[in-house]
């Protein structure tokens, strides 16, 4: 079975491509590369011992992916790629529109031309806007409050719209909560351009030197510490989660959405004491003011993927610190060492 795997060379996806080929999916990526490194791919290769088919195209060039499929021919797609960075959506809202939404739709209307009906979407736990009632469930209430949140929760309206339409698509919507840590051989990861936007990333570029201090944004939360309170999940397990979604695909289930996520929330400073175990250093922090729209906790009910898919997220946060630490010293620099 051929996978095309957009947003292919990115962290979650390169994490995706491994365990595709390890379990003997072949596997064909697109990304134009504006937020991830080529080396990526060559990375998993080496990985696997298997070889992927790589092309440089932007979803925007309709006419580029629609000969990538007549070329290709894929079975399934997994759609990763898009633009994420909260902060930057906020700022550059009709970029995030731009990129995130009309790639999406000569995404989908290439899929539909050539029959390619199986899809397997990267959503977030961002749709799911303030909730007050732990953990959540698929079937809690759904918004946006920030520009890319609101792009994820728009092409899932798109999807469950087109399913309506034509109900012999298959569509897995995946509601990611906070992936973080990296393969175990220490050769892929995180490897955010600039100073990065996400808390793990943060920290370790503290314990290696490149940033001063981790910024705590609040410790006056209704928390055990005070401090936000995040379900994170270990990146390969989410990665195991694509593959149960695309075996579910093979039963033609229809639509289906889920949550992927531990169950557990992990507050700020809990973390940062993990990942200091695993780096046998000091992180410093500093407590700096709460940052607007921040909740208290966010954590998933993940009982529906366990039920429905056989997954369940099985590596605890020590060893996502242990994981993302060894990524980092081995690569201080990103793939951009190399």
């Amino acid at each position: 079975m051929k996978i095309l795997v957009t947003g292919g060379a990115g962290y979650i996806a390169s994490h995706t491509n491994v365990e595709l080929l390890n379990a003997g999916y072949e596997v064909v990526v697109l990304d134009n590369l504006c937020n991830s490194s080529e080396e990526s791919i060559r990375r998993v290769e080496k990985l696997t011992g298997k070889k992927i088919t790589f092309y440089k195209i932007d979803m925007i060039d309709k006419e580029a992916m629609d000969a990538m499929f007549k070329k290709e021919k894929p079975d399934a797609v997994i759609h990763f790629a898009g633009l994420k960075a909260v902060g930057e959506s906020c700022e550059y809202p009709l970029m995030y529109f731009n990129n995130n939404l009309i790639g999406t739709l000569n995404l989908l209307s290439v899929m539909d031309k050539y029959a390619v009906r199986k899809l397997v979407f990267s959503s977030s736990a961002t749709v799911y806007g303030f909730q007050t009632k732990m953990p959540i469930n698929e079937e809690a209430s759904l918004s946006a409050t920030n520009p890319y949140g609101r792009t994820k929760l728009m092409i899932e309206d798109m999807l469950r719209d087109i399913y309506k339409a034509d109900n012999s698509w298959d569509i897995a919507i995946l509601r990611y909560f906070n992936p973080i840590g990296a393969h175990i051989s220490g050769e892929i990861g995180e490897d955010p351009k600039g100073i990065p936007n996400n808390l793990v990333p943060y920290i370790a570029k503290v314990a290696i030197g490149e940033l001063e201090k981790v910024h705590v944004f609040g410790n006056d939360y209704n928390t055990p510490d005070g401090t936000g309170v995040r379900d994170y999940i270990h990146v390969v397990d989410l990665a195991l989660g694509h593959i149960k979604a695309i075996e579910k695909l093979n039963e033609n289930p229809g639509l289906v959405t889920y949550n992927l996520g531990t169950g557990q929330g992990y507050s700020v400073l809990e973390l940062i004491k993990s990942y200091e175990k695993a780096c046998g250093k000091t992180i410093p922090y500093v407590i700096d003011a709460r940052r607007p729209g921040d909740c208290d906790m966010v954590y998933s009910d993940p009982s529906k993927a366990k039920a429905e898919l056989g997954w369940e997220a099985t590596r605890g946060v020590e060893q996502m610190c242990e994981d993302s630490w060894r990524w980092q010293s081995k690569n201080p620099n990103g793939y951009r060492g190399c």
